[in-house]
């Protein structure tokens, strides 16, 4: 039978010439690289020459957009659902990712679980084909670099059947670089296959602050070279798979107890304290090539006397991390719709500050419209020079032709059955998964479960909103998995904040079971979950407690009579499962703490110091 070509195979063609003539870079027939390959080698000086050519020719409006990276509903780049197109309409004034691109010729999308980006790969590669197609039909053909925060763990865009990670403090506790090597490599041909290409992970800061409410478990631990090894590991896995990995929140987000999307965090580290703590992993990401480096919305006086956020700090962009650590990549903004670069100044001088600070890349400003706006008319006033604009560019555009996107800006459906959720990366997953649980305390020696003498478990707990929005409940899944394991398990959910009546059922829902499970989730002192693990204790039945986020719970649980606890860091069915069979004894707890646990009532005492863990 003769060889057919398909018409979508033509067009790719078609197009990926397109935009490596545009670029001047000619492309033979059957010689596109893989993304891992064109990864691999850094931009030419014969690259670097051509992309120049390719900036001057652009118009300014073209080279402004270039900088920006915007959201956009829908599941499609030019036939989204109605309730999405009047949601851009609302936002952005187009109604298409397409008309956004046409309009206002952004460099880059970012995808949201929630702007409905990503509903199953299939859909997610034609939305980043679509995407790419609107930007190869511009006056200046260009690819887009569409980009996620695919941390995992607690922060996950796309979900199953895409394969979940273990989060990066389950990776801190597991102490394996080469498994998390492993996790970034498989995590990033999996972005990769459905067309994203800088994935906004790993998280760089180090979590020395156990009431910091928006790192905690995101961050691989409090010990800064622990720290530093784990995210160069991520940063070569990554990129080993073709994207783009992203070094987050410089200069470090590690020691808040303010939360930077609804204010403004001050750091008091002191020069000395923030080299030795916070600076060691962002220079291990710049040592192993890190791509993209993320701000931070946070003040730190001792940078910067300004009290600027460091997103929009000279110092700190430019002298800290240009001249100082020495780093000639990307440099990203967290999201601009934040409340913490949104206090000091208005949103249409955030933009160009952040510019001036040293800034490539505009992340998610609230409105495109003002910002880019904003951004053309510093630059026709003068106070942003088109040179300074052309060097982010370059910069942007380097990154796209180091990851193959002037060759190949397209995915294949064949690419994302062949990558992604399989069976490897699965098994890959559980196995990572298992060594990262950790058993904190076991009186009496419970654990392992026998399915002889405590067959018979209650499951309760507290029942978070799935991370991915594709897995959980919690006690459901963890119900699931014992029951896959032999024991007879059904699940009750009783919430973050059980009430009274809650509370009394699943003591009723006791009786006459063997064990049970109790999920928790952020205990503090007043919390109710100490009421209802106390409540279950007093029964006599062994109570089990695991901590389903931070691993800080125990010291709230201490005294409540449970019988063991176990730390699990995420909530998302991988940490879960393998929690399960861990308490079940199919695989022995290898986890220790890469964070102290401090007394409840004396937090300047340690209950667990790092590196603690139990097995058996």
């Amino acid at each position: 039978m003769p060889h057919r070509t398909s018409r979508r195979t033509l067009l790719t063609a078609t197009a990926a010439t397109a935009v490596a003539a545009a670029a001047g870079m000619a492309t033979a027939p059957g010689a596109l690289a893989s993304p891992g390959a064109a990864h691999s080698s850094h931009t030419s000086a014969a690259t670097t020459r051509r992309l120049k050519r390719l900036i001057s020719r652009m118009s300014l409006e073209e080279k402004v957009g270039q900088l920006f990276v915007m959201r956009v509903y829908g599941h499609s780049a030019t036939d989204p659902d109605q309730a999405d197109i009047d949601a851009n309409l609302a936002e952005i004034g187009v109604r298409t990712a397409a008309e956004m691109i046409a309009k206002y010729h952004v460099g880059g999308i970012i995808y949201f679980a929630w702007a409905h980006n990503t509903r199953d790969p299939h859909q997610i590669a034609e939305l980043s084909n679509g995407i790419q197609r609107a930007g190869l039909a511009g006056p200046t053909p260009l690819p887009l670099l569409i980009s996620t925060d695919q941390e995992h763990g607690i922060v996950c865009r796309v979900g199953e059947p895409a394969t979940l990670m273990p989060g990066a403090m389950a990776l801190g506790a597991g102490g394996s670089r080469s498994d998390a090597r492993r996790a970034g490599r498989i995590a990033g041909a999996e972005l990769a296959a459905i067309g994203i290409r800088q994935n906004y992970a790993p998280d760089a800061d180090v979590n020395v602050n156990p009431a910091n409410p928006v790192i905690g478990v995101r961050s691989f631990g409090s010990d800064p070279q622990s720290v530093a090894g784990l995210v160069a590991a991520q940063v070569k896995g990554y990129q080993s798979a073709g994207i783009a990995a992203t070094a987050k929140h410089f200069p470090g987000h590690g020691d808040t107890s303010t939360d930077s999307h609804t204010g403004l965090p001050v750091i008091g580290h002191t020069r000395e304290q923030w080299a030795e703590l916070d600076a060691p992993p962002f220079r291990a990401a710049v040592a192993a090539g890190i791509d993209s480096i993320m701000t931070a919305h946070i003040v730190v006086p001792a940078l910067d006397p300004s009290e600027d956020p460091a997103t929009l700090s000279a110092p700190i962009l430019t002298g800290i991390l240009r001249e100082e650590l020495g780093y000639d990549g990307v440099v990203v903004t967290d999201s601009l719709g934040m409340q913490g670069v949104r206090t000091k100044y208005g949103d249409e001088r955030v933009p160009v500050l952040a510019v001036r600070a040293g800034v490539d890349q505009l992340l998610n400003p609230p409105s495109l419209d003002v910002s880019w706006n904003a951004l053309l008319a510093a630059v026709k006033s003068g106070e942003i020079t088109e040179a300074r604009l052309d060097e982010s560019i370059l910069r942007i555009l380097r990154l796209k032709a180091k990851l193959g996107l002037f060759d190949r800006p397209y995915v294949t459906a064949r690419g994302v059955d062949r990558t992604v959720g399989t069976h490897a990366h699965l098994a890959a997953a559980d196995r990572i998964a298992e060594r990262t649980t950790t058993l904190l305390a076991d009186e009496g020696r419970l654990l392992p479960l026998s399915r002889r003498s405590h067959r018979n478990l209650l499951v309760v707990g507290a029942d978070p909103a799935s991370p991915s929005g594709t897995t959980g409940p919690p006690t459901t899944t963890l119900a699931e998995a014992f029951t896959e394991l032999g024991f007879t398990a059904t699940a009750l959910s009783t919430g973050t904040a059980p009430s009274r009546a809650a509370i009394d059922a699943a003591v009723a829902a006791a009786a006459g079971k063997d064990a049970v499970v109790v999920g928790t989730y952020n205990v503090s002192a007043t919390s109710s979950q100490r009421t209802l693990v106390s409540a279950l204790a007093a029964t006599g039945i062994p109570v089990i407690t695991l901590a389903i986020r931070n691993p800080y719970d125990i010291a709230q649980l201490a005294g409540t009579g449970h019988a063991a606890h176990l730390a699990a860091y995420s909530w998302t069915d991988v940490e879960l499962r393998a929690a399960a069979r861990v308490i079940a004894g199919r695989v022995r707890p290898e986890g220790k703490l890469p964070v102290p646990v401090q007394r409840a009532d004396d937090p300047s005492k340690v209950l667990y110091p790092v590196g603690y863990g139990l097995t058996y």
